[in-house]
C-alpha cells in the first residue's frame, strides 16, 4: 500500500494536541441488561487506541455512542472538540466509521463504491473521482477497480471498506473488529494500512478481539469487560500489572549453576536444564541489579532470557474469562 496520497497530517505546529476522544461516565443500558456502566476514555490525537474484551464486553455499543449512531443513557463526550450530544453533526463530519460488516455494496464494482460515497460527501464529480482515483490507488486495488466488489476476497473488500471511509478525509476513524475473519496475509496489511493512517495524524479507534492485534499496532489500550473498563495502558504497562514475570538465567557449567543457586534468593531451580528463574517485573533496574550481581560474584551465565506477562495473562487475569480473545500462536508468527 503506497502511502503517498493518504490524507494529509493534522499535526499542526508540533504543540501538544487536544484529545480526540474524551468521555465521562457513558452508561448504556437496555431493559435490565448494563452494557456500559459509567466508562472513561481520553484518547490523544493521532494514536491508535484499542478497546480489548471478549464478545459482549460492550465495545461496539461503545463505538456506537461515540459514532453518533446511538445514545448514551448517560455521561459525556467530546469527539475531535465537539460535543457528542449538543453537535452531534459536527462529530459525523469529523469521524469515519468502519463497521464489523462490510458496508461495500458488492453489486457494483470497487470504483463505483468510492464515488457513490463522494457523493454522499457532496464532492462535485471532478473531485470525487479524483479522491476516488487516489484512494484506489493507495490501497492496491486499481486492478479489480472496475470489477464487482462481490468478486472481491475479504482482504480487498475490508480495504475498500476503509477507502470509503477516507473520501470524507476523517480526523478520527472507528475501526470496529476490522481484521475479523481475515487470513494472517490480509490482517498484516490492513495493519500496515492502520500504522500508515496514524503517520498522517489521523486517530485510530480500534475494537478488537485479538490480543496480538492490540499489541502490534495500539498505543494505548483499554481492557473492557462485563460494561466497565478494569485496566488501561500501555500494552507493557498492562502487562506490567500481572504476576509471572521473572529473568531465566542458564548455566553450562554445573559448579557456576550450584554456585549461583545458593548465593541467590527466591530462585526456582531447574537442575536438568542448569537454569534459574528469579522473579523480576523485567525493569531496567532489575535487571542491572542481576547484571551487576553477576560481575562482582565472577559467576557467568550462558544465556540471560527475560520473560514478563502477555497479553494473554492480561486478558485472564482481568476478566477471568474462560475463553481468551482470539489469539493464534502459529498465525503470530505468519505475521510478524
Amino acid at each position: 500500500m503506497s502511502s503517498s496520497v493518504m490524507p494529509t497530517s493534522r499535526r499542526g505546529d508540533g504543540s501538544h494536541p487536544p484529545a480526540a476522544v474524551s468521555a465521562t461516565g457513558l452508561h448504556k443500558s437496555y431493559g435490565d441488561k448494563t452494557v456500559l456502566d459509567g466508562i472513561d476514555l481520553h484518547i490523544p490525537t493521532g494514536t491508535v487506541f484499542a478497546l480489548l474484551g471478549p464478545n459482549g464486553a460492550g465495545k461496539t455499543t461503545a463505538v456506537k455512542i461515540l459514532s453518533t449512531l446511538i445514545t448514551a443513557d448517560a455521561g459525556h463526550a467530546h469527539i475531535a472538540g465537539h460535543d457528542l450530544t449538543a453537535d452531534p453533526q459536527a462529530v459525523r463530519a469529523a469521524i469515519g466509521v468502519t463497521g464489523q460488516f462490510s458496508a461495500v455494496d458488492g453489486l457494483i464494482t470497487g470504483e463505483e463504491n468510492m464515488l457513490l460515497m463522494a457523493d454522499l460527501h457532496h464532492l462535485s464529480k471532478r473531485e470525487g473521482r479524483q479522491v476516488a482515483t487516489e484512494l484506489l490507488e493507495c490501497f492496491d486495488l486499481v486492478d479489480a477497480a472496475r470489477k464487482p466488489a462481490s468478486t472481491y476476497s475479504g482482504g480487498m473488500k475490508r480495504r475498500l471498506d476503509i477507502a470509503m471511509t477516507l473520501v470524507g478525509n476523517p480526523q478520527i476513524i472507528f475501526l470496529d473488529e476490522p481484521t475479523t475473519g481475515l487470513d494472517p496475509r490480509a490482517r498484516h496489511n490492513m495493519w500496515q494500512i492502520i500504522r500508515a493512517l496514524v503517520t498522517t495524524g489521523v486517530t485510530v479507534f480500534l475494537t478488537t478481539q485479538y490480543l496480538e492485534e492490540a499489541d502490534e499496532l495500539a498505543d494505548r489500550i483499554a481492557v473492557l469487560n462485563n460494561g466497565k473498563i478494569v485496566a488501561q495502558g500501555s500494552a507493557d504497562e498492562l502487562k506490567r500489572l500481572i504476576p509471572g514475570g521473572h529473568v531465566r538465567l542458564r548455566f553450562a557449567d554445573p559448579t557456576a549453576y550450584h554456585s549461583a543457586a545458593a548465593a541467590l534468593h527466591e530462585v526456582t531451580r531447574d537442575d536438568e536444564a542448569l537454569a534459574l528463574q528469579i522473579p523480576s517485573d523485567g525493569s531496567q533496574r532489575e535487571l542491572r541489579a542481576i547484571l551487576d550481581w553477576l560481575d562482582s560474584t565472577g559467576v557467568e551465565a550462558d544465556e540471560l532470557t527475560v520473560h514478563t506477562p502477555d497479553l494473554d495473562d492480561v486478558f485472564f487475569a482481568l476478566t477471568g474469562n474462560t475463553q481468551p480473545a482470539r489469539t493464534d500462536r502459529t498465525e503470530k508468527e505468519d505475521v510478524r
